[in-house]
């Protein structure tokens, strides 16, 4: 299972799936992170969190937690 924390600078990946439950699963869906959309990664913090992306055409920064629960293909 590869997942978007997994994913490198400049990959641009397709969600596959949306793990996590409730609040945070509604979180990660109001920011337009849905199945089938492209992620295209922008750049990492250089501790590895933030992960900085651009969904939608707009750039969105994800923290790790919420980027692993990000299955993507």
């Amino acid at each position: 299972m590869s997942t978007l924390k997994n994913a490198k600078i400049g990959q641009t990946v397709t969600v596959k799936k949306l793990c996590g439950e409730g609040a945070v699963k509604r979180r990660i869906m109001d920011m337009g992170i849905t199945k089938g959309t492209d992620i295209y990664v922008r750049k990492v913090a250089p501790l590895g969190d933030p992960i900085e992306i651009t969904v939608r055409g707009y750039e969105l920064s994800l923290r790790k937690a919420d980027a692993e629960m990000i299955e993507i293909g």
